[in-house]
């Protein structure tokens, strides 16, 4: 893929400073997009990544609560401000909490679906109102919906109905030659899938996989590069299972 093909394109990614996050972040910017960032939680993080990009003029971060619809609207008023609108929505960031089902709380059911369900749709939503034609909205799914995992209930759901809010999004913005797409990864490797996983289970993923590893981040980011761009204009209302073969 041609490096610069997104020059000129602005890109607002959500929950930028984790692994695949981040790794969305650098390759959009590799290619030439201006991004905006959000984080919650990952400051250090954040400044990590803004350091690793030698503090690009192209990017920026801003601290964010996607759960919180004025937040939202910020965070879309602050990428027009500073770049003079948006082309692209990466709705990455997501909340999990892994609970069997006879013991998930009214809080567990709160955090996962305020920011997976609630704070995606309105992220959508307010992408809708703000994109240019011909933008692109990526919304990261997960293999969860069609792999199920004891205790992964809460998440499981909130990425189905992310993945319908794409197909119908992408019904609703075609005059305007929006593309609405979604990524569903498999296992990733990340800080938060080692924290979850011994070695062993790591490995037994690996060999599970039919192209025999975990996934990258940067095997996701190459994926929304090629959705954000010209490319993939003839792409809409799909879910792309980016798992290795592992279904």
């Amino acid at each position: 893929m041609v490096m610069n093909n997104l020059k000129g394109k602005v890109a607002v990614v959500t929950g930028g400073s984790g692994g695949i996050g981040s790794a969305v972040v650098k390759k959009l910017v590799e290619n030439g997009a201006s991004v905006l960032f959000t984080y919650f939680h990952g400051e250090d993080r954040a400044h990590t990544l803004m350091a690793d990009l030698n503090n690009c003029p192209e990017v920026k971060a801003i601290s964010a609560d996607i759960s919180c619809l004025s937040d939202i609207k910020t965070i879309f008023e602050f990428a027009d401000n500073e770049f003079g609108g948006v082309d692209i929505l990466v709705n990455n960031a997501a909340q999990i909490s892994v609970n069997m089902i006879e013991d998930i709380t009214e809080a567990n059911y709160n955090e996962v679906m305020d920011i997976n369900v609630k704070g995606s749709l309105f992220c959508i939503q307010q992408a809708v109102k703000c994109l240019r034609d011909n933008g692109r909205i990526i919304n990261i799914s997960s293999i969860n919906t069609v792999l199920p995992e004891s205790g992964a209930a809460l998440y499981s759901a909130s990425k189905a109905a992310l993945e319908q809010f794409s197909c119908i999004a992408s019904k609703e913005v075609a005059s305007r030659g929006i593309t609405v797409n979604c990524i569903s990864p498999g296992p990733v490797n990340t800080d938060l899938l080692v924290k979850h996983n011994p070695q062993e289970v790591l490995e037994q993923i690996a060999e599970m996989t039919p192209l025999g590893r975990v996934g990258e981040p940067e095997d996701i980011a190459d994926i929304v590069v090629f959705l954000a761009s010209s490319d993939a204009r003839w792409v809409t209302g799909q879910n792309i299972r980016a798992s290795g073969g592992l279904i």
